[in-house]
């Protein structure tokens, strides 16, 4: 049996239903929660994503919907 990995910070946040959606058919497939899901994500995210497609990606985004001030990301 593997061991846990402890996820001490705790955050509740808003998604898009295909977002959503995509997270469900990635629980599906690999048996892990909503919040291993997004921590092997984010914390992979240089070992599996194109730097310039992200980045590509993030300007699409900001610029159709802008950049909202991030007052809640302040450590």
């Amino acid at each position: 049996m593997g061991k846990r990995l402890p996820l001490p910070v705790r955050r509740s946040m808003n998604l898009t239903e295909p977002a959503y959606e995509r997270l469900r058919a990635l629980n599906a497939e690999y048996g892990l929660g909503n919040n291993y899901l997004l921590t092997v994500l984010l914390e992979h995210l240089d070992e599996y994503a194109d730097a310039d497609k992200l980045a590509a990606v993030f300007d699409e985004f900001i610029a159709e919907y802008g950049a909202p001030v991030a007052e809640g990301m302040k450590k």
